[in-house]
């Protein structure tokens, strides 16, 4: 991936008398493509994954998208949808590399249970299952009780209970307290809950 900068561009005068004709005969010739304003990228191929931070950051690929890829839920998920925290307001991006969508979460919650992933010789960042799960629940308008919250995500987002309940619960239960949110709230019940009533089967 290639960074343009306003700066480079005015460096790149040195061996150019128009470097912004240049970046546009590059991308002609196909040895350049741009992703955003100022962003190219020299392989036609690269994953959105890989460009998901360096569009608008700092970021990490979260909500639908992470639960797809730890496949908690069965759709596979165009967008690439990333966490953002102090924006205060949804950006999109459309490019030629795909869909980019970017939304809040609390900046208590931000840097916690985040992975550094592979992609060939290079990395992205994205949330854990017990992370994206919690950044989902957060953005989704109140639910006014456990019922349904199980609804929503055994339902709507089809998550397998199975799948669910073999999730980290301590994860679970600290995430969740970072939010101030009362779909956390509601989760960590439903957490304890559970885990009392099999305490109490053992």
């Amino acid at each position: 991936m290639l960074k343009v900068s306003f700066q480079l561009i005015q460096e790149l005068q040195v061996e150019y008398k128009a470097p912004k004709n240049k970046l546009l005969s590059l991308e002609k010739e196909g040895k350049l493509f741009k992703v955003v304003k100022g962003l190219y990228e020299t392989d036609r191929d690269t994953s959105p994954f890989l460009l998901s931070s360096a569009i608008y950051g700092p970021s990490y690929i979260s909500f639908e998208t992470a639960l797809s890829y730890w496949s908690l839920i069965p759709e596979k998920v165009v967008t690439v949808m990333s966490a953002t925290f102090g924006k205060n307001k949804t950006k999109t991006f459309n490019t030629s590399f795909g869909l980019f969508l970017y939304r809040d979460v609390p900046k208590t919650a931000y840097p916690y249970e985040v992975y550094i992933m592979p992609d060939g010789n290079r990395n992205f960042l994205i949330a854990g299952k017990e992370k994206c799960l919690c950044d989902t629940l957060y953005r989704e308008k109140p639910l006014a009780s456990e019922k349904q919250l199980c609804k929503y995500m055994f339902d709507n987002l089809r998550i397998e209970e199975d799948d669910f309940y073999s999730l980290n619960s301590t994860i679970l239960l600290e995430l969740a307290g970072l939010y101030k949110s009362t779909n956390l709230k509601l989760l960590q019940t439903l957490i304890q809950k559970h885990t009392k009533d099999m305490e109490n089967k053992a």
